[in-house]
């Protein structure tokens, strides 16, 4: 694969050289993740395979190209998974990709968010050059942490070339429990629970119910279970359901006419508003149906201590919340560091560069 790390570098030497804008993409299921798309297709799924996996030491490391579910099958011949549960968004979602875009599904609350998982990357900056960032093992705290910076920078500084992943075993065992209940009544059993020692790894409300899945041995199951109550799911349906939050081809989700925020909150806010919601992460993720304004929304979000981004809709205002001039600093100077001439994905997280 040398060859093909060979023709993606001469092509970003030639798009510096003319000050061409290049886009880095794999499988474009995170288009819509941006504030403008810009630049020629620097397409990455040529530069594919995993270059290693050892079950025992619970990592795995691919080129950027490598399909998602390629890797996911991999890691589940092995009883293995991405504890993060990155969303695919479609069939062609790669690696790399799923790193640049840094989204985590249902199971972030418990586990921890992609970046969390990132032990090691490569990237291809603007001067042809391939930095090497972490490495292939869990303690590694030489330098800047920049492998983890490069998760969620949306292909803005540089061509991530390769990922080293932590991954984990697969739990023993999963339930699934559901209960009817309001907004407010659900964010208070998810505090309680939070509280205490039970096996909760994901909790979603949405439409009058509230789903908890737990995830262990059945021992702790059993005793969760009693604990908690509940009415438990058919193991399929659970798992078509938490796949189908994951993937967002849940009902909620495919209605377009209403625009979709992402808001980021402290767990035991309440927004006491109109519209569809539905709440991931025992409250510390929203999405919010509304057809208020942008400003509306995100003045409700920064009293309430958080962000709100508008994920998908009418574009009437940025997608990303607005930066406090602190942090845009930070991103201006980063975007210097590693790509002088602007050329990877200009105004893709930051209008005008």
């Amino acid at each position: 694969m040398e060859a093909t790390l060979a023709r993606l570098r001469e092509r970003i030497a030639a798009a510096v050289a003319a000050r061409t804008p290049l886009r880095p993409r794999g499988g474009g299921t995170k288009d819509f993740y941006a504030e403008t798309l810009a630049g020629d297709v620097l397409d990455t799924r040529e530069h594919h395979g995993i270059l290693a996996y050892e079950p025992s030491e619970l990592v795995i490391t691919a080129r950027c190209g490598t399909p998602l579910a390629e890797i996911e099958d991999a890691l589940a011949r092995q009883g293995q998974f991405l504890p993060f549960e990155p969303p695919a968004f479609g069939g062609e979602a790669t690696i790399g990709g799923v790193i640049a875009a840094g989204l985590s599904g249902p199971r972030r609350a418990s586990v921890g968010a992609a970046r969390d998982f990132v032990l090691g990357a490569h990237l291809l900056d603007a001067h042809g050059d391939v930095l090497r960032f972490g490495g292939q093992v869990m303690k590694n705290v030489a330098g800047f942490d920049v492998a983890r910076l490069l998760c969620g920078s949306l292909g803005v500084l540089g061509l991530i070339t390769q990922v080293s992943l932590k991954v984990l075993p697969r739990p023993r065992e999963e339930i699934s429990l559901r209960f009817e209940c309001g907004a407010v009544q659900a964010l208070t059993m998810f505090q309680r629970w939070r509280a205490q020692p039970l096996p909760v790894s994901a909790t979603c409300w949405h439409d009058g119910a509230a789903v908890a899945r737990l995830s262990g041995s059945s021992s702790a199951l059993r005793t969760a279970c009693a604990a908690l109550g509940g009415t438990p799911m058919n193991e399929a349906d659970a798992r078509a359901w938490w796949s189908s939050l994951r993937e967002q081809t849940l009902d909620f989700f495919r209605n377009d006419e209403t625009p979709l925020w992402r808001l980021s909150l402290p767990a035991t806010a309440s927004l006491d508003r109109s519209g569809g919601e539905l709440i991931e992460w025992s409250g510390a993720l929203r999405w919010l149906r509304s057809d208020a304004p942008a400003r509306e929304i995100r003045a409700l979000a920064d009293a309430l201590g958080g962000t709100a981004m508008l994920w998908r809709g009418a574009r009437s205002a940025s997608m990303f919340h607005p930066l406090a001039e602190v942090q845009r600093e930070l991103h201006r100077r980063l975007k210097r560091q590693f790509d002088p001439h602007g050329v990877f994905s200009p105004g893709r997280m930051n209008e005008g560069w």
